[in-house]
């Protein structure tokens, strides 16, 4: 399904222009994709968090769409646009930008390591972005990228509770894409900041039927702690996706 909040058909014109372009940051950081502006940050229109999957039994969230994200979902959807149907064009947009490249990687490589193809019933991770896609839905507590004096948004300068434009995205925008979520989830937050968010989330009745794999380090090749933070967790991860199962099951 199509997210309430989606710019897509505000920026379609704009990205019709994009055919044969090499998708610079001078063609898609312009004024038909900036969503808004506070202070020195910017938020662009991306079209890979527009299709949500209601009927996900897995939600991962990260921070916001980083520049490679964004990029990837440009030409993904450049390309979709010829060949499906709007809601198909989002959906195929999603499946090639989400967590894509490296972080994807070694996303797939930390689920398995916590036993979730075995719980789901698959053969590995990496078929929760391929053919068991309807199990996953992927996400941003930011809904679209944000950069931070043209850098990517990390979430913690501005941290997102003093940002008005942050905070909006996070506790209302996402917490309404998440309460369109039909199954008790597990729901694995990437990083920090998007822990914080979903701590506070947790605690409302609605959302405290979902299952949060808290700790849980941001993939990124760029976190230097990512190992060693995740093998210190490990057996606490593991138990909690056996939890999770059971309970799913009952």
């Amino acid at each position: 399904m199509i997210s309430q909040h989606s710019y897509f058909q505000q920026c379609l014109p704009a990205i019709q222009q994009l055919h044969d372009m090499n998708f610079t940051k001078e063609q898609l950081l312009q004024k038909d994709f900036l969503i808004a502006q506070e202070r020195e940050l910017n938020m662009y229109y991306s079209p890979h968090n527009d299709y949500i999957n209601p009927d996900a039994h897995i939600v991962i969230a990260g921070i916001t769409p980083g520049w490679f994200q964004m990029k990837t979902a440009f030409k993904q959807c450049v390309s979709s646009l010829s060949h499906h149907q709007l809601e198909q064009v989002l959906y195929e947009t999603k499946k090639a930008a989400s967590f894509s490249g490296t972080m994807r990687v070694n996303l797939i490589d930390m689920l398995d390591q916590c036993g979730i193809a075995k719980v789901m019933g698959i053969n590995g991770a990496a078929e929760l972005f391929a053919s068991q896609r309807d199990l996953l839905h992927t996400t941003s507590v930011l809904k679209y990228p944000v950069f931070y004096k043209g850098k990517n948004y990390t979430g913690h300068q501005p941290p997102i509770e003093r940002s008005a434009l942050l905070s909006h995205y996070a506790f209302e925008v996402f917490t309404h894409e998440l309460s369109e979520i039909k199954n008790p989830c597990l729901i694995i937050p990437l990083g920090k900041a998007v822990e914080n968010v979903l701590r506070k989330l947790s605690r409302e009745p609605s959302f405290s039927r979902h299952t949060y794999l808290f700790c849980f380090p941001h993939p990124s090749g760029a976190n230097g702690h990512r190992k060693r933070i995740f093998e210190e967790h490990l057996d606490e991860f593991t138990e909690i996706v056996e939890d999770w199962a059971v309970k799913r099951k009952s």
